[in-house]
């Protein structure tokens, strides 16, 4: 075994260490990330998925979290912004009720206005020399025990916030706000240390490294309601990476945006590091975008708002300090497409949890199918089969697979899609198409069957628990295939069932930039940090990957230094010699 080459140092004495075994192999390299201190070296933890508890009846993990909903629904909240670490409180206050139980106050937050971004602004400003100065395995400490404190005592406390203000069930929350976000950090962490590790080489004399900084400036985390792990991940990403941060979350996700503010808060987050606003998207956006500090911006929501941010940002560019890094992960039009070769049975569990589970919030839910002529009536008696067992209702119901979907905004919308296609002659309803929003905004499981693949269904998002399917001609796959990849402007997830390999190979290649995230005989939703990156193209977003060095590198500045160990002492190079006579 040849040396230890240290071929990284930073200020803070962090070292990568290549262990080159030349004995074996002259061309091996085997790469560890240590941080030197002065008593040893010390590694990071390896990243591990955290396991998903499946709220069984008589179960522990059940009982526990029917007893932090019955906490959270006895107790009334006020929630203030958290600027600079303070708690800022002001005079407009917005009720918060859940989705599923209009009845029912859960409490309030204080509503912000342009002052509040400025001061959010300023304390991120303020806190930003201490927190990039702090050696990065601090920084990585404080994530990791926010995991761990999500992953435990947390863990039902942010599951029940979720169920109650985002109308989430119990194993919908579980695999989200406990699950993904504790491997958000955990993955984030590992993520850091495998880019601390990328140098480059060095020839005789010399030693390069790459110096990662944060941005210059602050991050702006704008947040969606569907997922308390994005909300978390979006302000934590940049802040990973020695960022500071101004964070708006969904004005229906604060609830849970606060057990989360009060979990970095726990495992040692210094204040300003992340604040949280309360104001209106336009308020903030008109400071946030004026602001000459501003580094980049961190973004889950809709296409539209995010053109309008990217156009916003492209307008002001020469207001600001540096190119802010725009990274944006927005709508979809999801599809499935069954292959003839595939199971029916498989194809209607593919639909029926893709499309309606979270009564299909998901930028990734299935929201388009495509039916070989074959496959439709068996693929209807199993349909028929799994939806008339699905129950609707409340989350504190732990059999409802089911809930509300988010506000009366969405309720209207899709409601009024429902009505649109009932008096279409080139749609008709095969399954539900009934709602109510007597007690809270419930809409039935939908399917509708369109007659032309271009049906405004098949196209226009929706984000909720209607489908639309097209039945094709099973000698019409290759011609459908394209079609399926031209109908819509998204491209984040896709799947395709099939039990013929030639049908695969021809459906991944047809089908190459339909989506980001792609899915072979499954459902097109449940992506898990760490194994299957998440993101899109086209009207999709940016695509770079939530919880994966791609999107961590975006939130860094590389400063490249060479370092010459014996300067040059004169001007000149042999080629300027004369020839010799």
């Amino acid at each position: 075994m040849c040396a230890v080459c240290m071929i990284f140092v930073s200020k803070y004495r962090v070292l990568t260490i290549y262990l080159c075994y030349k004995v074996f192999n002259p061309n091996l390299r085997i790469t560890q990330n240590i941080t030197v201190m002065t008593d040893g070296f010390y590694r990071v933890p390896k990243a591990t998925n955290e396991p998903v508890y499946t709220y069984e009846p008589g179960s522990l993990e059940r009982k526990r979290l029917q007893k932090a909903i019955y906490e959270w629904r006895s107790e009334l909240v006020e929630l203030p912004m958290i600027i600079g670490g303070k708690a800022v409180y002001s005079e407009d206050r917005e009720q918060i009720r859940p989705p599923h139980d209009l009845s029912h106050l859960l409490g309030y937050y204080h509503k912000g206005e342009k002052e509040h971004v400025q001061m959010a602004i300023d304390a991120s400003l303020e806190a930003k020399s201490d927190w990039e100065k702090m050696p990065w395995n601090h920084r990585a400490s404080i994530f990791l025990k926010a995991a761990e404190l999500i992953s435990g005592p947390y863990r039902y406390k942010i599951n029940a916030a979720t169920m109650l203000a985002q109308s989430k069930n119990a194993f919908q929350a579980e695999i989200d706000s406990a699950c993904e976000l504790a491997d958000f950090l955990r993955f984030g962490v590992q993520c850091m240390t495998e880019i601390y590790a990328m140098q480059p080489t060095s020839s005789k004399g010399i030693w390069n490294y790459n110096e990662f900084r944060p941005l210059e400036g602050f991050v702006f985390a704008l947040t969606p309601f569907n997922f308390t792990a994005i909300a978390g991940n979006l302000p934590a990403a940049p802040a990973m990476m020695g960022n500071t941060v101004v964070w708006k979350a969904s004005k229906t996700a604060i609830y849970s945006a606060h057990v989360i503010m009060d979990i970095f808060k726990k495992a040692g987050l210094p204040d300003g590091v992340i604040n949280l606003v309360h104001s209106s998207g336009p308020d903030t956006a008109d400071v946030v975008f004026s602001s000459p500090d501003f580094a980049g911006i961190h973004f889950t929501g809709s296409t539209a708002v995010f053109q309008s941010i990217w156009k916003t940002i492209g307008n002001n560019i020469s207001k600001y300090r540096s190119y802010p890094r725009i990274v944006g992960e927005t709508g979809g039009k999801d599809f499935i497409f069954a292959a003839p070769s595939a199971d029916a049975l498989e194809v209607a569990t593919a639909i029926v949890r893709g499309a309606f589970e979270y009564q299909g919030q998901k930028c990734s839910a299935a929201s388009r199918a495509y039916i070989p002529r074959s496959m439709w009536s068996p693929l209807q008696e199993e349909l028929t089969r799994q939806l008339k067992y699905i129950t609707v209702g409340p989350v504190e119901d732990f059999t409802n697979f089911v809930n509300a979907v988010i506000d009366q905004a969405s309720y209207n919308k899709l409601t009024s899609c429902i009505e649109q296609i009932k008096t279409d002659k080139d749609a008709e309803i095969f399954w539900g198409g009934t709602y109510s929003d007597d007690k809270g905004f419930f809409i039935d499981p939908t399917i509708v069957v369109a007659s032309k693949p271009d049906y405004v269904t098949m196209q226009e998002e929706l984000f909720g628990p209607i489908i639309t399917l097209y039945i094709y001609e099973d000698e019409d796959l290759d011609k459908m295939a394209g079609l399926v990849d031209k109908t819509s402007m998204y491209a984040l997830t896709g799947a395709i069932l099939s039990n013929d390999r030639y049908e695969i190979d021809r459906l991944v290649k047809a089908l190459r930039h339909s989506a980001g995230n792609f899915y072979i005989n499954d459902k097109p939703t449940g992506a898990v940090v760490g194994q299957q990156p998440f993101g899109g193209g086209r009207g999709s977003g940016t695509n770079d990957k939530a919880g994966s060095v791609f999107n961590l590198l975006r939130w860094t500045s590389i400063r490249t230094i060479k370092e010459t160990f014996v300067p040059a002492t004169h001007y000149m190079y042999p080629n300027f010699k004369p020839d010799m006579e």
